[in-house]
C-alpha cells in the first residue's frame, strides 16, 4: 500500500483559518477520514507537526511499520503533514510516528481529532466514521424553550462508570446503549430536567474521572463506541431530558501518546513550564496564545454540539486559566504583559468560545466552573464579560454546607452564611451546585455531613435540598445524593441502591422528586432565578431562633413563600407577614411522614390575618416543623 500525496481535504482557505486561529471545525479536515477516491476506498490523514523531520502513520494494517507509510509535509507553512493511504478503512487502529527536527526526538502518537479510541490502557486511534440517524427532532426543534434562562434547570450530575454496575458480571460498566433505558427513566421519574456527565473525553486513566484528557474528539471507548454515545444521548432526548458535557480546556496530562510534547517541542502546551504546567494536577495548561492551539479547542467545543446534540458545556476549572499565579507561589509564575496577574490570552480563548457556541446555537448554554470574584463571568463579550451563560455559585455552596454541618444549637451564630448569598445572587447567572467535588477525598457522603442522630441527619439533608431548591439560580445535584447515598462515592464502585429498601432513603428520594416537580410547575420559583425582582425577604433577622423567610416571585408577580427552620424546635403560631390576605395553600413540608419526617405542618394551609407583620398588612401564624422547609401559596 503505497501513500497517494497528491490527495487533500485542505483548501488555501482552511489554512488561511487555521493560521490566524479561525478555523473552528478542524475536525472535518484534521485527523483521518475514510473515503474512495477514484474508486479506491482509503483513509486520508492529516496531523499538525511544524516541527517534525517526519511523520508516518503504523497501525494494524502494515503490522505497526513505523517506516512504510510516510505522510507529505505541506509547502504552506502550515506543519500540516498529510496523504492518502489506499486499503485503510473504518476499524482499522493507528498512531503517528513523529520524528522530531530537535535531539533526534521519536515518539508514538495517538491522533489529537481521533474520533474514536481503542480501549484504555490501548492508546491508538481507531479510524471511524459518525453516520447516525438522529431521532430526537422534537428535542432539537423545541428545546430552546428548555435550555433557556428562564425555564427550570435541574440538574443530575452523573459518572457514567459509577451510577450502576451490573453485579452479576463481576460488577462491570453499563455500556452507553445499556445506561440509555435505565437513566432515562430514572431521570424522567426523579423529575430532573438536565443530564451532565462529567467528562466522557477519552482518558487514559480511569481514576482521573475524565478530568485528564487525551481523546478532544472521541468519547471513551470504555462504554462503547461513538454511535453508542449519540444513542445514549438521542433516548435522554426523546423522553425529554438535556444533555450537558464536561469539557476540559484548561489542561491535559502528560501520557506519552497525548499531546503533550507532540513533535518534540512544546506545541500545545507553553515551553516555560511556570506557564504551561499545573502544580496541583500534575498536568500541561494550553498555550492559549498560540492560534492553532485556539482553534483545536473551539473545534473540540463546537464538536459536541455538531456531532452529538449536547445542550451545554460546563467548563472546568475556569478560574485556573484566569489567573497566571493560580495555585503559584511568589515566583512561580510569569507576569502579563502589563504586570498583572490575569492570563490575558485565556480570557481570549473564552470569549471567542463562547461567541462562536452562541453564535452557532444560540438554544444551549456554557456554564463555568470559576470559583473566584471574577467579575462578568456570565456576561456577554460586548458588555466586557467572559460571555458564559451560567456560573457555579461555589460560594454559596460553601457557605452553605459548612452552615449546615453545624449542630444546630451553634447555628443562631453563623446565621450571616445563609444570607449573604442574597447580597451577590444577581450579579452573575448563578447555578447551585452539591457536585461530585463534596463528595470526595475524605470529605464524606452529603448525608455524612449533617449532624445529629438519624432522623436528624435526613431531615437536615432535606432541609437542604428544600433550601436549594428555594434559592434563586439554576440547580445541581451530583447522583446518590437524592437519596442518601451512606458512603462517600468510590469511583470503581456502584451507587448504593440496595439502600432504598429502607424508609428514610426512599423518603428523601421522594423528596428530592417532589421537589423537581414543584420547581418545574411553579414560574414563581425559576422563571426570575437571575433576577432581583424574584426575590423578596419577609425576614432575615431571626438569628436567635435560625428561622429565614422569603419570597420567590415570576414576572407577574405571583409569589411563592418559603420559611426554613434551622432547629429541631418546632414553632407553633410563628408569625410570617405575607403580601396578600386569603388562603395560602401548603405546596410542600419536608417534614411530612411521607418523606420520614415527624409530619408537624399546617393542615393543607391556612388563612391570612389581618394583623401587620415584618411591613406588612397580613400575616400566617405559622406551624414551623423541625428542621424543616415549608412551601405555601397564596389561592386564587
Amino acid at each position: 500500500m503505497d501513500v497517494l500525496q497528491g490527495i487533500s481535504l485542505l483548501t488555501d482557505h482552511d489554512i488561511y483559518l487555521f493560521k490566524e486561529g479561525n478555523h473552528f471545525r478542524l475536525y472535518r479536515k484534521l485527523g483521518s477520514h475514510p473515503m474512495v477516491v477514484d474508486g479506491l476506498k482509503g483513509t486520508y490523514f492529516a496531523v499538525w507537526a511544524p516541527n517534525a523531520e517526519a511523520v508516518t502513520v503504523m497501525g494494524d494494517f502494515n503490522n505497526w511499520d513505523r517506516g512504510s507509510h510516510p505522510l507529505r509535509c505541506r509547502e504552506d507553512g502550515s506543519g500540516i503533514w498529510e496523504g492518502f493511504i489506499p486499503g485503510v478503512w473504518i476499524g482499522n487502529l493507528y498512531k503517528y510516528h513523529i520524528i522530531s527536527r530537535y535531539r533526534g526526538y521519536r515518539v508514538e502518537k495517538g491522533d489529537p481529532f481521533a474520533f474514536y479510541w481503542e480501549v484504555p490502557p490501548g492508546t491508538a486511534s481507531i479510524v471511524w466514521d459518525l453516520s447516525y440517524r438522529w431521532r430526537d427532532e422534537e428535542w432539537m426543534r423545541e428545546r430552546h424553550r428548555f435550555n433557556s434562562l428562564k425555564a427550570p434547570i435541574s440538574i443530575y450530575e452523573v459518572h457514567l462508570g459509577s451510577w450502576r454496575r451490573v453485579p452479576e458480571e463481576g460488577g462491570r460498566f453499563l455500556t452507553y446503549r445499556e445506561m440509555a433505558p435505565y437513566l432515562a427513566e430514572y431521570v424522567k421519574e426523579m423529575g430532573f430536567t438536565h443530564v451532565e456527565f462529567l467528562p466522557v473525553m477519552e482518558h487514559p486513566f480511569y481514576g482521573s474521572w475524565g478530568y485528564q484528557v487525551t481523546g478532544y474528539f472521541a468519547p471513551t471507548s470504555r462504554y462503547g463506541s461513538p454511535q453508542d454515545f449519540m444513542y445514549l444521548i438521542d433516548h435522554l432526548h426523546q423522553n425529554g431530558i438535556g444533555v450537558i458535557l464536561d469539557w476540559v480546556p484548561s489542561h491535559y496530562p502528560g501520557d506519552a501518546h497525548g499531546l503533550v510534547y507532540f513533535d518534540g517541542t512544546h506545541l500545545f502546551e507553553h515551553e516555560d513550564p511556570r506557564k504551561g504546567f499545573h502544580p496541583d494536577w500534575k498536568s500541561h495548561i494550553f498555550n492559549y496564545g498560540r492560534n492553532e492551539v485556539r482553534a483545536f479547542l473551539i473545534s473540540s467545543a463546537l464538536f459536541w454540539l455538531d456531532h452529538y446534540h449536547a445542550d451545554g458545556l460546563r467548563v472546568d476549572a475556569v478560574a485556573s486559566m484566569l489567573y497566571l499565579d493560580y495555585s503559584r507561589k511568589e515566583g512561580e509564575w510569569v507576569p502579563n504583559e502589563y504586570g498583572g496577574r490575569e492570563n490575558l490570552d485565556a480570557i481570549h480563548f473564552l470569549r471567542r468560545m463562547n461567541e462562536m457556541v452562541y453564535g452557532e446555537y444560540p438554544d444551549v448554554q456554557t456554564i463555568a466552573e470559576e470559583s473566584t470574584a471574577w467579575p462578568m463571568v456570565s456576561r456577554p463579550t460586548y458588555l466586557g464579560g467572559l460571555g458564559f451563560g451560567m456560573k457555579w455559585n461555589m460560594g454559596w455552596m460553601h457557605d452553605t454546607l459548612h452552615y449546615f454541618s453545624k449542630d444546630p444549637i451553634y447555628r443562631k451564630y453563623h446565621h450571616d452564611q445563609l444570607t449573604f448569598s442574597i447580597w451577590y445572587a444577581f450579579t452573575e447567572n448563578f447555578l447551585l451546585p452539591l457536585s461530585h467535588d463534596e463528595v470526595v477525598h475524605g470529605k464524606g457522603s452529603l448525608l455524612g455531613k449533617m449532624p445529629g442522630d438519624e432522623w436528624q441527619r435526613f431531615a437536615n439533608l432535606r432541609l437542604l435540598f428544600g433550601y436549594m431548591f428555594a434559592h434563586p439560580g439554576k440547580k445541581l445535584l451530583f447522583m446518590g445524593g437524592e437519596f442518601g447515598q451512606v458512603k462517600e462515592w468510590q469511583h470503581e464502585e456502584s451507587l448504593e441502591w440496595h439502600l432504598l429498601q429502607y424508609p428514610l432513603h426512599r423518603g428523601l428520594q421522594r423528596w428530592v422528586k417532589d421537589l423537581n416537580n414543584l420547581y418545574r410547575k411553579e414560574s414563581p420559583l425559576h422563571e426570575l432565578d437571575f433576577e432581583a425582582d424574584g426575590f423578596e425577604w419577609i425576614d432575615f433577622h431571626d438569628w436567635e431562633n435560625s428561622i429565614i423567610s422569603f419570597l420567590r416571585k415570576d414576572g407577574s408577580g405571583r409569589p411563592i413563600l418559603a420559611v426554613c427552620n434551622f432547629t429541631p424546635v418546632p414553632r407553633f403560631r410563628y408569625r410570617v407577614g405575607v403580601p396578600v390576605s386569603g388562603f395560602w395553600r401548603e405546596l410542600l413540608n419536608s417534614d411530612s411522614h411521607i418523606y420520614g419526617g415527624s409530619n408537624v405542618g399546617n393542615s393543607g394551609g391556612l388563612m391570612a390575618e389581618p394583623i401587620p407583620c415584618h411591613g406588612r398588612t397580613h400575616s400566617l401564624p405559622l406551624t414551623l416543623p423541625p428542621l424543616a422547609i415549608v412551601f405555601l401559596k397564596p389561592e386564587g
